[in-house]
């Protein structure tokens, strides 16, 4: 009876495929024979590989789960008959498994060739003002490049890597699975050389045979007029760098806007609030507001009343794509009505009350000078 998969590669049933890969790669490179010459550990590898394929593959992996070896190996298929035949995935995956399997001979023989590197993702947070302005911003990324010792062949310098003995330099594995309808073939790539088709033995110093090494750099990138929270730059070409010739992946720069003490926003409106005095509100004034152009006059009107909200235009953010298009700058009038009144303003607000004719008792102005902006 064989060993149990998981089993056979030290990791639990809720194992992920990160995990699943990592197990298989150290266990690989610890019992290849063309490493280690200890007896039994061919058929060890063999054991590994196997194991690997089945739960490496989802539907492979729940077949085992439901029915062990016998969902996944030739004797199974055929003792469970058309019963089980619906739990195997159906019709369409044994002939996607026919031809998947008919057109991978043909390629038998080709390794794999380049390979593009992956994209990387940097988060990027900005200041209020550079969000609505945008501009040049230098960062610094880590990300891998080709090893200048090896070239990125992964060989030690004078050496050069050796046919893999798995897949005879071909950088598959054929898999034969026996069927109510007969067998069929299945090609993959070669687990133990990941489809290069070669093996590196004397690995280079530097990269430890990966053809690649991690480097840190500066780049400058341009940040354009009314990004937000979210909005994602693509720098192309300095991701990871491609193996075997391939292309280098693309950065993605995700831009985050750090909150401000004075402005909101709202689209491509910016809001802020106005502090005014009782009697500025009543009489009108000019007074000089913050926007994010600097210091601009805004004029409120006599007779203004609380949560006015007073327009400022094209003072907003610049449309994204369009920056020539802003959007205004909204201000909210808040009325700053005192709690405590000195002497002489009481006297003043009382005689202003007795003009108005409205009634107020003692301890009542501050009533009053609410009831002006209410009515």
């Amino acid at each position: 009876m064989a060993r149990d998969y998981y089993e056979v590669l030290g990791i639990s049933r809720s194992a992920d495929q990160e995990e699943i890969k990592r197990a298989y790669r150290r266990l690989a490179r610890k019992y290849h024979p063309d490493i280690n010459k200890d007896a039994g550990a061919e058929d060890t590898f063999k054991e590994i590989n196997r194991a690997y394929e089945v739960l490496s593959e989802s539907e492979l992996r729940a077949r085992y789960d439901r029915f062990g070896e016998a969902g996944v190996g030739g004797a199974a298929a055929g003792a469970g008959g058309f019963q089980d035949f619906s739990d195997m995935g159906g019709f369409a995956d044994i002939f996607e498994t026919f031809f998947s399997g008919f057109s991978g001979g043909a390629g038998q023989g080709r390794r794999r060739g380049p390979m593009r590197g992956d994209d990387l993702r940097l988060d990027l947070k900005l200041d209020f003002k550079e969000a609505v302005f945008g501009g040049e911003k230098e960062i610094k990324i880590s990300h891998l490049e080709t090893c200048n010792n090896c070239k990125g062949s992964g060989a030690k310098p004078g050496t050069r890597p050796r046919t893999c003995s798995t897949c005879s330099g071909s950088g598959q594995v054929r898999r034969a699975t026996r069927t109510p309808f007969g067998s069929f073939t299945q090609v993959s790539a070669c687990p133990t050389c990941s489809g290069t088709g070669e093996v590196v033995e004397d690995r280079c110093e530097i990269c430890g045979g990966s053809g690649q090494k991690q480097e840190a750099k500066k780049l400058k990138i341009n940040v354009p007029p009314g990004v937000d929270n979210g909005t994602r730059l693509r720098v192309t070409g300095e991701g990871d760098t491609g193996q075997r010739g391939g292309p280098a992946g693309d950065l993605y720069v995700y831009l985050f806007v750090n909150e401000d003490a004075k402005f909101k926003r709202d689209g491509i409106n910016v809001l802020s609030d106005l502090k005014v005095s009782y009697l500025q509100a009543i009489l009108g004034c000019q007074l000089e507001v913050e926007t994010v152009d600097g210091p601009v006059p805004l004029q409120i009107p006599a007779g203004t009343q609380p949560n006015t909200v007073l327009p400022l235009e094209n003072r907003g953010v610049p449309r994204l794509g369009n920056p020539v298009s802003r959007g205004d700058h909204l201000i909210t009038v808040k009325v700053n009505i005192p709690t405590r009144l000195k002497t002489e303003e009481r006297e003043l607000l009382t005689k202003l009350a007795e003009i108005r004719g409205d009634t107020v008792g003692k301890g009542g102005i501050e009533g009053f000078l609410g009831g002006l902006f209410r009515g």
